[in-house]
């Protein structure tokens, strides 16, 4: 699960990295993604630890609260961090952490071992690293996330609904 969640993680810091070594030379850039990378390494390792089978249910609530985490001021504070140029790693891996929180929950939550769920998260964690924020993208994809938990959610009644009728 650690290596899982750094290889995740490792693509969003390059361009971060490569301004490091640019500024500080190759062992910067070193330390800058090992410590960049023991954060992620840490986040896996604490997923790893708490994961449990989720239902439908669960899933789908967690899908709806990382929507809406896309949309607060927090959100966006550890998004603009997560742009912005970054002394350390641990310091930029944190802020990353906090930007992608809800994604990196919601990809708990509908299936950890899912390369499609990963390759989708990370297609979207790596845009909104490299991408500025822009309402006229960032608001459809947060209700996106919810509409997917919604739908989620609702699956699973329609199902529970079809198993338990005569």
């Amino acid at each position: 699960m650690t290596p899982l969640m750094a290889a995740m993680m490792l693509p969003g810091a390059a361009p971060a990295d490569v301004r490091r070594a640019q500024a500080g030379g190759v062992r910067a850039a070193g330390r800058f993604a090992g410590s960049y990378l023991a954060v992620w390494a840490a986040a896996g390792a604490g997923v790893y630890a708490a994961r449990r089978p989720h239902g439908t249910t669960a899933a789908g609530l967690v899908a709806i609260t990382a929507g809406i985490y896309e949309l607060t001021p927090l959100k966006k504070h550890f998004r603009r961090r997560c742009r912005d140029s970054a002394r350390s790693g641990l310091g930029f891996g944190l802020c990353c952490a906090g930007s992608t929180a809800g994604l990196m929950a919601m990809l708990v939550a509908v299936g950890i071992m899912s390369v499609p769920w990963m390759a989708v998260i990370t297609v979207v964690v790596l845009a909104q690293k490299l991408l500025p924020a822009k309402a006229a993208i960032d608001v459809p994809s947060a209700l996106a996330i919810t509409g997917l938990g919604i739908l989620i959610k609702h699956m699973l009644r329609s199902r529970d609904r079809n198993c338990y009728v005569g």
